[in-house]
């Protein structure tokens, strides 16, 4: 990863993308790198569209704008691709997720032709499957991760580990339920990732 990296959520009120934004935040710090994370805030009702982001790096981070040209954008929830334009300013050597059960081929004719690397995760599935419930933040977290490169596998699990003990220290079956989540993201997307190389290859 070089010096800096930035990162645009797309979600809507109540998915967790703002708390997943700031948990990587946290998460980034205690391996010793300067963070932000912050929302823009706009309506904070229940399903409205909201925007969030991160900035990581190896050095001090000086700027406090907005983020125009990230990385890498996450999508919480796929019915935002029909109503906002989320990869807008998104760099071609960048990448975006979406929490979709689509394949990425069906994805594809809604990104208005972006040419980096796309990635889809169902996120509901992993989190069902997990957690008993939709949460999807768990999930897209750990997939930002992965297809960023933010830190090794190993690093981000032992640190959300530590995060969740100290959050959920009364209900582990909510910390093992999350940690499931992370490792079964990461599986797929790794699968994902390999695939893309062999593609390029």
């Amino acid at each position: 990863m070089s010096s800096g990296f930035e990162i645009r959520w797309h979600g809507r009120g109540g998915q967790g993308a703002k708390t997943a934004a700031l948990l990587l935040a946290d998460v980034a710090f205690q391996t010793g790198r300067y963070v932000q994370g912050f929302p823009e805030y706009g309506p904070e009702r229940m399903g409205a569209p909201i925007t969030a982001y991160n900035r990581i790096s190896d050095k001090k981070i000086r700027v406090h704008s907005n983020i125009y040209t990230p990385d890498l954008v996450v999508v919480v929830d796929e019915t935002l691709l029909h109503s906002v334009d989320v990869t807008a300013g998104l760099k071609e050597e960048g990448a975006i997720i979406i929490n979709t059960p689509k394949s990425r081929e069906e994805i594809l004719p809604l990104l208005n032709g972006y040419k980096g690397g796309v990635y889809t995760v169902d996120a509901r599935k992993i989190s069902v499957e997990a957690l008993g419930k939709n949460f999807p933040n768990s999930p897209m977290l750990a997939a930002a991760v992965a297809v960023g490169r933010i830190m090794e596998r190993d690093a981000f699990i032992a640190e959300m580990r530590a995060s969740y003990q100290h959050k959920f220290a009364k209900k582990p079956e909510v910390i093992e339920g999350n940690m499931k989540a992370l490792e079964m993201t990461f599986d797929v997307l790794e699968e994902a990732l390999k695939e893309d190389m062999k593609r390029s290859a």
